[in-house]
């Protein structure tokens, strides 16, 4: 992967991001950890988002910018007052570019023990492959 792809697939700064009217709600929001794997055939991007649920998760691919949101709720506990309260809730966001070397409609998606793993696999034209020389 080139240095040119590399900063392609950089998550879009705050300042960057369009901040539609519904972000002026009050509440945390988190930036997810992320690592990005490369093979031959694909991106793995795993994202950190303990606490949220599959339905609490939306992965939305528009205009070549994959947009990830989740949102991490209080566990629902039935007549219990809070007393001491560590565990923070909000919403997760995180943006990345997406270059032609993906192949975007064959984008997977898995959420597990908290981490989503997107898999990301690469277009035909960027995978690598080997050219076969002709003697004349």
């Amino acid at each position: 992967m080139t240095e040119a792809e590399i900063r392609a697939l950089q998550a879009k700064e705050k300042a960057q991001a369009p901040v539609p009217a519904e972000g002026t709600r009050p509440g945390l929001v988190f930036s997810p950890a992320v690592d990005i794997f490369e093979t031959e055939k694909e991106l793995t991007l795993l994202a950190d988002m303990p606490g949220v649920k599959a339905d609490d998760l939306t992965i939305d691919l528009r205009d070549n910018v994959l947009t990830l949101d989740g949102e991490v709720k209080l566990p629902e506990v039935s007549d219990e007052e809070i007393v001491f309260q560590e565990y923070r809730t909000g919403k997760y966001s995180r943006q990345f570019n997406l270059t032609e070397m993906i192949d975007q409609s064959k984008i997977d998606a898995e959420l597990k023990d908290g981490v989503l793993r997107l898999t990301l696999p690469k277009a035909e034209a960027a995978k690598p492959r080997k050219i076969k020389v002709k003697a004349s």
